[in-house]
């Protein structure tokens, strides 16, 4: 039977639907466990979220995961998720991108190595550190794995650094849960097509101030909403969705709560709302980026059926 280390893993189901001339009719189901309880399990599977009774559960086992996605499919979510916060500064080298927002994120401060650029890798990597001296900012390179792993090894010969593992996490819109019933009392998730200056401040708070550039990044895209959750006239959460990919993807940022407003499941209603809103853009999947080491936040998107499609490494040149 599983146990709760199994959750966030790929399981396969047995249950029993029915009887039949005294025998049990049996049903499969397949996907990644998000919650096991005394009474319930309940899957992200490929047609949505099923909530199974552990009284109908005949076998459940975990299963390897999927194969890892074609180099086509993170190359997509990458481009996506460039055009979900673009940096005010670009440029290219064939295909890679190198973008800067006065240092503002390191994704709008990296060069992104994927497809040709043109000249063998280690003139490439040479006219990435030249393009950021110019700039006069530390060159970086973000690096999705395993499709840019060549890369990766060329930068490790010369030195650089690494900043924490980033997981690249995805979930089909269908297979987010319905959002739980809130409380009478309970504050109203709002969406603007602009961020207020309190949203403003928390980012600010979160991410170590916000120069022009970073307006930039947060406000350039043809399609976004910015979520707020007041009470009282105090703003006690915020979260930002993007619609890009060719309308396919949306895109969940600065998902962010007081400290004092935790464990009320503010974080789950704004994802909800934002989700809804991409839903009525065109968007299918949802994808979002959290730090490996963000067990807490890691643990939230779980629950809401999120898994890792990639990972990607922030390197940063030596000093």
């Amino acid at each position: 039977m599983l146990r709760q280390q199994d959750v966030g893993h790929r399981i396969v189901v047995r249950r029993i639907v029915g009887i039949r001339e005294g025998r049990p009719l049996f049903s499969d189901a397949l996907g990644e466990l998000v919650e096991l309880s005394e009474t319930h399990l309940t899957l992200a599977t490929a047609q949505g979220r099923l909530r199974v009774p552990v009284t109908e559960v005949h076998r459940a086992k975990r299963v390897p995961p999927t194969r890892r996605p074609t180099a086509a499919a993170v190359i997509e979510l990458e481009l996506a998720s460039d055009e979900a916060w673009p940096a005010a500064v670009r440029g290219r080298l064939g295909d890679w991108l190198l973008r800067a927002a006065d240092g503002w994120s390191g994704r709008a401060n990296s060069a992104l190595p994927v497809g040709d650029p043109d000249r063998p890798l280690p003139a490439a990597l040479d006219a990435v550190e030249r393009w950021y001296a110019d700039l006069g900012q530390p060159a970086m390179v973000n690096t999705p794995l395993p499709l840019a792993a060549p890369v990766g090894a060329e930068l490790d010969a010369r030195g650089w650094g690494s900043r924490p593992p980033v997981l690249v996490q995805t979930v089909p819109l269908a297979a987010l849960p319905p959002a739980a019933p809130a409380p009478a009392d309970s504050p109203p998730v709002e969406l603007a097509a602009a961020p207020s200056d309190d949203w403003l401040a928390i980012a600010a708070g979160r991410k170590g101030g916000l120069p022009d550039a970073a307006r930039h990044v947060l406000t350039a895209v043809g399609q976004v909403r910015f979520a707020h959750v007041y009470a009282g006239g105090t703003l006690l959460a915020i979260g930002r969705g993007t619609v890009t990919g060719q309308g396919r993807w949306l895109g969940l940022s600065l998902i962010e709560v007081r400290p004092e407003a935790r464990r009320q499941g503010l974080a789950g209603r704004v994802v909800r709302a934002l989700a809804d809103w991409g839903a009525t853009a065109g968007a299918s999947r949802a994808f979002l980026q959290v730090e490996q080491r963000n067990t807490a936040a890691v643990a939230l998107y779980r629950t809401l059926g999120f898994t890792t499609h990639h990972t990607y490494l922030t390197r940063t040149a030596p000093r």
